[in-house]
Parts: C-alpha cells; sequence; structure tokens
C-alpha cells in the first residue's frame, strides 16, 4: 500500500501539540505524507501548510475531511469541538486520530464509539503514555508474573502549572470545568490510562477533587482568571485483581514536576520515574523520558533497566510517532492495533466515578 495521506485539524503554525509533537512524528515516518491542514482562519491556515509542507489549507475543518488527498484525519484542536470535528471525520468515512480526552463528557464519548463503528474505520485515541518505552517493558514483565502477585501501586505525579499563580492566555481555558481540559481529565486521564494498561481494571474508588490555587492570572495581560477545575486529585481504589491504587496527581508543584509510579509484588517491585525535561510540560507521563527500575526480589537493591533507543525525534513527539506506527500497522494488517475510542470511552466512565465520589463523599463501584 501507498503513503498513508494525512489531514490535521487544529495545526496551529505558532504554537500548540500538533506542530510539537504531530509533525515531527510524520516526517520520522516513512509510512506517511502529511497533504492537509486546518485551521479556524485562512491565513493561519496557510502558514501552516507552509510550514509543514502540506499542499492543501483549509479554515473549515470539514472540507479538509472530505478531501480525496486525506486518508487519516488527526484531531488536534480543543476539548469543546471533538465531537463536532470527529464526527465530521467519520461522516466522510476517514480514519481518525483524536488527541485525549476523546470528548468533553461521556455521553458525547458514547456517540463517538457509535460513530466509529457504523462509519468501519481505524479510529485511535491519543493515549501515547502507553507507548513510553519503560512503560511497555514493565508491562512485559508483569505479563509474565516477574513480580509475583502484584498486591499495591502508587503514583505521585506533579505538574508546575499554577504555582506562580500565573497562566499563559492560550491555557486559561483548560481552568474551567466545563471545557473538560483540566487536571483531571487531562493529567489524571493520561496517568489513569497507564495504570490500567499495567494493572488492569478499577473495581471500586473514593476520590478526592479540590481547588487549592483558585487565583490566577493572566501572564500576558496581569487579567483575573474564573477558576472552577480542581488542581488536586487524591485517589484510592481497589482493582478487580484484588491489589490496592493510591494516587496523588496535582498542579502547582513549586519544586521540579515529576512522576513516580511504583508497583509492588510478592516477589519483587519495579518504579517507573521521571528523568527531567528542558520544558517542564515535559515531564508528564505522556511525553516524559521515563526510565524503569526493579527490584527483583525483595529485600534486593533496586536496579535500572536498560531500555531500547528512542526514536530520533523531539522527546515530545517521540511518543506519537509511536501511536503512528501502531496506526500504520493496523492500516496495513486491517486489524485496530493502536488504542480505540472505545478505550477512551472506559477511560471517561472512570473519571465519571472519581467526580461522583468527590461530589458525593462515598465509594463508587465500576462494573
Amino acid at each position: 500500500m501507498g503513503r498513508t495521506k494525512v489531514g490535521i485539524i487544529g495545526a496551529n503554525p505558532d504554537q500548540g501539540w500538533a506542530g510539537r509533537a504531530h509533525v515531527p512524528a510524520l516526517r520520522a515516518l516513512d509510512q506517511y505524507e502529511l497533504t492537509a491542514v486546518a485551521t479556524s482562519r485562512e491565513e493561519s491556515a496557510r502558514r501552516a501548510a507552509a510550514a509543514f509542507g502540506a499542499e492543501h489549507a483549509f479554515a473549515d475543518a470539514r472540507s479538509l475531511a472530505e478531501h480525496p488527498d486525506v486518508d487519516l484525519v488527526v484531531v488536534t484542536v480543543r476539548v469543546p469541538k471533538h465531537l463536532e470535528l470527529v464526527q465530521a471525520a467519520l461522516d466522510a468515512g476517514k480514519h481518525v486520530y483524536c488527541e485525549w480526552p476523546l470528548a468533553r463528557t461521556t455521553e458525547e464519548a458514547e456517540v463517538l464509539v457509535e460513530g466509529a463503528r457504523a462509519a468501519d474505520v481505524h479510529n485511535v485515541i491519543g493515549l501515547q503514555a502507553l507507548y513510553s518505552p519503560a512503560i511497555q517493558h514493565a508491562r512485559e514483565l508483569l505479563a509474565k508474573g516477574a513480580l509475583g502477585r502484584i498486591t499495591s501501586a502508587a503514583v505521585h505525579s506533579a505538574r508546575g502549572k499554577g504555582a506562580t499563580g500565573k497562566v499563559p492566555a492560550w491555557a486559561v481555558y483548560t481552568l474551567q470545568s466545563a471545557n473538560a481540559a483540566g487536571l483531571l481529565e487531562v493529567h489524571g486521564g493520561h496517568v489513569l490510562s497507564v495504570l490500567d494498561h499495567l494493572l488492569g481494571d478499577i473495581a471500586g474508588l473514593s476520590a478526592d477533587l479540590s481547588l487549592p490555587l483558585p487565583d490566577q492570572v493572566v501572564t500576558e495581560t496581569g487579567e483575573p482568571v474564573a477558576v472552577d477545575s480542581p488542581d488536586h486529585l487524591v485517589l484510592h481504589a481497589g482493582l478487580a485483581s484484588g491489589a490496592t491504587l493510591s494516587a496523588n496527581i496535582h498542579d502547582g508543584e513549586a519544586a521540579d514536576p515529576r512522576v513516580l509510579l511504583e508497583i509492588v509484588g510478592t516477589e519483587g517491585s519495579l518504579a517507573i520515574a521521571s528523568t527531567g525535561a528542558e520544558d517542564p510540560r515535559g515531564t508528564q507521563i505522556q511525553m516524559s523520558d521515563l526510565e524503569l527500575r526493579v527490584s527483583a526480589e525483595p529485600g534486593r537493591p533496586w536496579e535500572a533497566v536498560q531500555l531500547p533507543p528512542v526514536r530520533p525525534v523531539t522527546q515530545e513527539a517521540r511518543n506519537v510517532a509511536a501511536v503512528y506506527a501502531d496506526i500504520a500497522e493496523g492500516l496495513r494488517t486491517g486489524e485496530q492495533v493502536a488504542p480505540d475510542f472505545a478505550r477512551g470511552l472506559r477511560l471517561h466512565r472512570v473519571l465519571d466515578a472519581i467526580r461522583a465520589s468527590a461530589a458525593t463523599g462515598t465509594r463508587q463501584v465500576l462494573g
């Protein structure tokens, strides 16, 4: 088969995830050709096409999705637009890669899952943390029982966002719950996707969501920001396997942002930790360079695990490139290889349970 022709919706030429991650990832893979970009304005769309080497520029996303030179539509816009734009791609019969979160609500996510099934296309949700070499190797160790029976896991993941009382203008929308792009949905969602990938289903949970950093201003203007999206999550969960899980996921970290996940078994333990980054955003689990350490038996010192060389692309693009590699394999074989919308829907339902527990003060049972 020939190269898959890709159209990116939300290819901002000045800033944004598409330019930092998706474009470098596509350039690193021979299976793809970036043929089209779309933004909300003709001027920026033309500049994006010139900057990223795409032949076609659109100010209308539906026109991009319907164009014959597009096989795969990539949606990298703000979450409130996901439903409309993903549905446009499905209506056009195109394969779709949508960034996480899949939608603003579980109900919207359900619509997209059903739409993807009806369209019978490859549908991929951007849970790129699952492609970190450290996480992939940890999954292999757990699958072969290297740690024995898993008894517990604990994760601490901290971002610096909000620590100074200032947020850049582009990030203001993430501070309003209605936009579903806050700590719980983005930061928490990516961490929870890894926990699910490594440890399996959550059977029940208790959670607390809080907002200890409500006073924020726009960095560029000093204008106060209305904040109602929680910036701290504390979670205690029981897994279907019988293991227990605790999580502390928060913004406002004054020291270095970081991720640390430890999994304990009857015959050993493993730890996954961020190694730091030039850009503090790069310490988030979905884009961080992660190291893996293992203690193969009780009382044995931690040993670093040698991981495969990383792809020769930017840090933010590495895991995304691995997602694209799986999409290419799926398109070649006709099998769904990369995480699909149904996987994203499951994660949305976990977020709903967290919100319900935090709102009611009661433990939630997941079916």
